[in-house]
């Protein structure tokens, strides 16, 4: 498959671009500004700016399925996810782009089948203590229903450096109960074999180790 990548200088972004690369995808990575962090086997496609319609149109020409990793890691960064996914929907608008992103567990409330624990105080709490971000990541999502694209959003739980094993829970929908961390690197398998599941279109994916 052709793949164009966005935040691909990211901890996940880095891993999605090997993982592609290593399956044997033709990959394009968008980045704002040349960077030593991306796999030298990948074209690279510099963007200042997202809201460069025509920059970004073409960096998805060809383009079978769009990743993207970018996601504020910490809540200074809000909002980053929603204006850049809307500004890659603003250009692949009317292709029926297939797109992937990352959203997060806590932004919706937790599956009745969770631990009490988890349910009424630990993602409570966290939901409070980082609410720029999850605000962020729910207007995104927000963008994704409204448009006409193929888009899955997965929702992690705390994503830690851990390996990959495959060895990973999802669920379609909602967030996997009594989940707590996944690794990027299992978040990034998940994120291209998604590409073949079609019951993943237009959906929030809960995936947890």
């Amino acid at each position: 498959m052709r793949l164009t990548i966005f935040g691909a200088s990211g901890q996940t972004g880095r891993l999605i671009t090997h993982q592609a690369l290593e399956q044997g995808h033709d990959v394009t990575v968008v980045l704002r500004r040349p960077s030593d962090d991306v796999d030298a086997r990948a074209d690279v496609r510099v963007v200042p700016s997202l809201d460069d319609t025509a920059a970004v149109r073409a960096a998805l020409a060809g383009a079978d399925a769009a990743l993207s990793g970018v996601g504020p890691r910490k809540r200074a960064d809000a909002p980053v996810a929603a204006p850049a996914t809307r500004a890659i929907l603003r250009a692949a608008e009317g292709t029926g782009l297939r797109l992937v992103v990352i959203s997060a567990a806590p932004v919706e409330p937790p599956p009745a089948d969770d631990s009490f624990i988890s349910r009424r105080i630990a993602l409570p709490l966290i939901g409070v203590l980082l609410r720029p971000v999850y605000d962020d990541l729910r207007e995104m999502e927000r963008s994704l229903r409204e448009s006409d694209a193929v888009w899955t959003a997965f929702r992690p739980p705390m994503l830690t450096s851990g390996r990959a094993t495959g060895n990973y829970r999802t669920r379609i929908g909602g967030s996997v109960p009594r989940g707590f961390t996944v690794s990027r690197a299992d978040l990034a398998d998940a994120m291209l074999a998604s590409l073949q599941r079609p019951e993943t279109e237009r959906a929030a994916v809960g995936i947890a180790g």
